[in-house]
């Protein structure tokens, strides 16, 4: 059977914890990105959920290896206190948007809508 871990930083790091779910705490856009690459060779790993704040460390290399490996699944969770959700759910369109198309579109609002 394939473990999964959580890949965040401490502050939510223990309510998977409560949950079972084997957890590695990082401080930093750096550390997440050398424990993400650590897992990523590790065959006894089947998902790897990353706080989506650090979405951004993943640099192109990395990237391509997560595009190219049918395991482990990488799973971004949008971990972080929101507070403006109208906001995040725009931040998190215009992410998709430029993960499939390949560039940033911007969304405006249209005046009477």
């Amino acid at each position: 059977m394939y473990k999964f871990i959580a890949v965040t930083d401490e502050r939510v790091a223990d309510g998977f914890r409560l949950g079972g779910v084997e957890v590695i705490g990082v401080n930093s856009v750096t550390g997440m990105h050398q424990e993400l690459t650590r897992l990523m060779n590790d065959d006894s790993i089947g998902i790897i959920a990353v706080d989506e704040r650090y979405e951004k460390a993943i640099d192109e290399r990395l990237q391509k290896k997560i595009d190219s490996v049918y395991r482990p699944v990488i799973v971004m969770l949008p971990l972080a206190d929101r507070l403006d959700v109208e906001a995040y759910m725009a931040d998190r369109l215009q992410s998709l948007i430029r993960r499939a198309v390949g560039f940033d579109i911007t969304l405006k609002k249209e005046a009477g809508s």
